[in-house]
């Protein structure tokens, strides 16, 4: 059986990469050779069109075609009934590159990062099988509301493109575990979000978000979180509305602070109540203390050297700051951002 030189990785593996083809030629690949081909490697050679005959390797279950200069794929790429991953990363595709019956295709994972898409076609929104799907390093600049019907979805990778909002249809989702928005300019987390009960992981990172919905806070299988860059924190902090503390909080927070002696015969049992409820301000440099007046303060903390995480701890006054420090500023950060330690926050996001 003759094969090119190199190329024959395995009885079911050809590798046609690194080749410097400009077309793919099937003069020197036999019969029974592409009858027995699962996995086809074509990857950075010079190609801009995927050939028809590409479907005369009928049992190809794997095709890898990144690193070209690809802007059509072939009709009779739809033939190939098998094809359940198809790597086209780093080409010239667009809406116009696909098949028309490209959605009719058995595929679970499909790579189209680094091209020119400026909109998910809506070829690939009807891959009913589709589990893993990455369109990162494009101009998309919108996520269609119909990109709910990819239910059998577990990974989505958007990051590196325009978009600027996040559809509550994402929550459509049931099997979603990893969700990549990162490097966007998004400026808002819709609180349907919520109901994405199988999310592992989120990651944010370099976008516009100013806040967080609280509903976020049942996203209790959230394992990873990845929110710098944003200027969720700063703002957030500033906007915050305080209401002061009422006559009898004062008077509360005066006997504890001070440490004033009283006698249980003296006050009232409401009073004693509501006295044994005060909480300690967790700035150590305050001796303060706060009943139901207080100021949520929320700071960016890192965690692994790798997740920047919005932790919050309750202080007892607008002027009271956290001078504990527990690592560097990141570019993302305000001259007057320091991180505390993560022991005396309470973890907003992971619950």
């Amino acid at each position: 059986m003759e094969v090119f030189d190199g190329m024959d990785r395995g009885e079911n593996i050809l590798d046609l990469s690194r080749l410097n083809m400009d077309n793919l030629s099937l003069d020197n690949i036999s019969e029974e050779r592409r009858k027995d081909t699962k996995q086809l490697y074509l990857a950075y050679n010079r190609l801009t069109v995927l050939p028809d005959h590409v479907s005369l390797f009928a049992n190809l279950e794997f095709i890898d075609i990144s690193n070209n200069e690809i802007s059509v794929l072939c009709e009779d790429l739809t033939r190939l009934n098998k094809l359940k991953t198809l790597i086209a990363k780093n080409n010239r595709l667009d809406e116009s590159s696909l098949p028309k019956d490209f959605g009719s295709m058995q595929l679970e994972v499909l790579n189209l990062s680094g091209n020119r898409f400026v909109q998910l076609p809506n070829q690939c929104l009807k891959l009913e099988r589709l589990k893993s799907l990455s369109v990162g390093g494009n101009r998309l600049k919108t996520i269609p509301a119909e990109i709910e019907h990819l239910t059998s979805l577990e990974l989505l990778y958007l990051g590196g493109n325009l978009i600027t909002d996040i559809p509550p249809e994402l929550a459509s989702l049931p099997n979603l575990s990893y969700l990549v928005l990162c490097d966007n300019r998004i400026q808002s987390v819709p609180p349907q979000l919520a109901r994405m009960y199988s999310l592992r992981s989120l990651s944010l990172h370099n976008n516009l978000l100013t806040y967080l919905p609280r509903e976020i806070l049942s996203l209790v299988r959230l394992q990873e979180l990845s929110l710098r860059g944003n200027p969720l924190v700063v703002r957030f902090v500033k906007d915050m509305t305080y209401d002061p503390p009422s006559l009898l909080e004062l008077a509360g927070r005066t006997i504890k602070s001070r440490n004033l002696e009283y006698s249980r015969l003296e006050l009232p049992s409401h009073l004693l109540l509501y006295l044994d409820l005060a909480s300690k301000c967790p700035n150590p440099k305050c001796a303060g203390v706060y009943f139901d007046s207080c100021v949520r303060h929320i700071k960016f903390v890192d965690f692994c050297g790798k997740y920047r995480l919005p932790l919050m701890h309750y202080l007892c006054s607008p002027e009271c700051t956290s001078p504990c420090s527990s690592g560097p500023q990141s570019d993302a950060d305000s001259e007057d951002e320091n991180s505390v330690p993560a022991d005396r926050l309470q973890r907003v996001l992971l619950g």
